[in-house]
């Protein structure tokens, strides 16, 4: 499928989102990264709304969370909300965040990997990776895999299907990988963690994107336990702080023109969110599935080309390699539970 810049904007601009799907969440348990602006927090909300037995929010502030958990609870009625301090920009946290929730809950059946950021400029994080690629991809990949036993504990003793949602975008469809970044030893260190990376910076987060689409697909492949669906929303054009690094005399006025024309609520972008959570249940359907305006929609050319099913297996196992250096767990869970 192919998506046009034009098209997107057509569809901003006389498509009407759909309603925000409900369900009883009584006793289930859900974690939403990036939770205290934005869609995550418009979409906490909503599960909040739907009477979720703990609803645990996921960000880095301590003072910025602790206000969204305050509003939260005050906006819907709905007092189980916690934090938990997650920086997606450090390994170590992501790591701590999964072993004290682990050590903390007994289940876990939404997990919504929301948090992001989008920036044309190269910095590494402390971890040496560049700070989008690890943020938007590698430590919510660290994230899913981490809390995959107990998600699919969850389903065995709760006899429910916990969802991992993977909020990508529809600029996955305006980029692709060049055969000789596939073709490299290391893709992944060659995008992400050498300075001449600098060079893929213009469609950075088109490529992030890109990559939320093919982990969801390789995961759902690999899946021994099919107790657990795995997806990717696109939440369309909406207001949002993540284009809050964006810069420059021509960049900034162009960016506040495009929402005040064409952006849709952070509300209406948080339902589809909840959606991939929740939408459709029992429909095998939603397995690996790209989802926009609350439909199941075939991702772009280059995903599922050929080339595309090259670049995702190599991608996929190059991911593995790194997130087993960066975490000795990861390995014992690939063994038991992925094929």
């Amino acid at each position: 499928m192919k998506l046009s810049f034009l098209k997107v904007a057509w569809g901003q601009l006389t498509l009407s989102v759909p309603s925000v799907v409900k369900e009883n969440l009584e006793g289930k348990t859900v974690v939403v990264t990036g939770a205290n602006i934005g869609l995550g927090f418009e979409a906490a909300k909503h599960f909040a709304r739907m009477g979720a037995g703990k609803i645990i929010i996921a960000c880095r502030s301590k003072k910025k969370g602790d206000e969204a958990v305050a509003k939260i609870k005050v906006d819907t009625g709905n007092k189980n909300v916690e934090l938990y301090l997650l920086d997606l920009a450090s390994f170590a946290s992501v790591k701590a965040f999964a072993e004290r929730f682990t050590k903390e809950n007994d289940r876990l059946d939404i997990l919504v990997e929301n948090a992001a950021v989008a920036t044309s400029k190269f910095e590494l994080t402390e971890d040496g990776w560049e700070t989008s690629l690890q943020v938007n991809d590698i430590s919510p990949s660290l994230l899913a895999l981490r809390l995959l036993p107990l998600m699919v504990e969850t389903a065995k003793t709760h006899r429910t299907t916990p969802r991992i949602v993977v909020v990508s975008s529809e600029t996955h469809y305006w980029t692709s990988f060049a055969k000789e970044v596939i073709d490299s030893p290391n893709p992944l260190r060659l995008l992400g963690a050498e300075k001449e990376s600098a060079k893929h910076m213009k469609t950075r987060y088109e490529d992030t994107k890109l990559l939320n689409v093919f982990f969801v697909r390789a995961l759902n492949e690999r899946l021994v336990h099919k107790s657990v669906v795995v997806n990717a929303p696109n939440p369309g054009f909406c207001y949002s702080g993540l284009r809050r690094n964006f810069s420059g005399i021509v960049v900034t006025p162009l960016v506040w023109l495009m929402e005040v024309i064409l952006a849709r609520t952070t509300e209406e972008g948080s339902r589809q969110l909840v959606f991939a959570a929740i939408g459709n249940e029992g429909k095998d359907e939603m397995r690996g599935a790209y989802i926009s305006m609350s439909e199941v929609n075939e991702p772009s050319d280059f995903v599922i080309s050929e080339e595309g099913r090259v670049a995702q297996d190599k991608l996929w196992d190059n991911l593995i390699d790194e997130l087993i250096k960066i975490d000795p767990k990861v390995r014992d869970i690939v063994r038991e539970y992925l094929k």
